[in-house]
């Protein structure tokens, strides 16, 4: 697994959505609400296994101090993505 150095990539904050962009394209962005609900995350299929939505949803975290949930249905790799993440929420 290759992972990307995030600090060379541009980090965009809007209303509820962290998107990190290089200067090709979006690598992966994750939308959620203030109560630490993740209401969708994606990650470009290209750089996926980097850590990326890892790095989107520790960002959800510290901006909410919420413990994250995610948003109904889950799909099997957002069920995958939260078991990877029972450590630290």
């Amino acid at each position: 697994m290759d992972l990307i150095n995030l600090s060379e990539c541009v980090l965009d904050e809007t209303d509820g959505v962290f998107t990190y962009k290089n200067n090709n394209t979006t690598l992966g962005f994750v939308r959620f609400n203030n109560t630490g609900e993740v209401e969708y995350i994606f990650v470009n299929p290209l750089f996926r296994k980097k850590r990326i939505a890892k790095s989107l949803l520790k960002l959800v975290r510290e901006k909410t101090q919420k413990k994250l949930t995610f948003q109904q249905p889950i799909s099997p790799l957002g069920f995958k993505l939260l078991k990877s993440i029972e450590k630290w929420n």
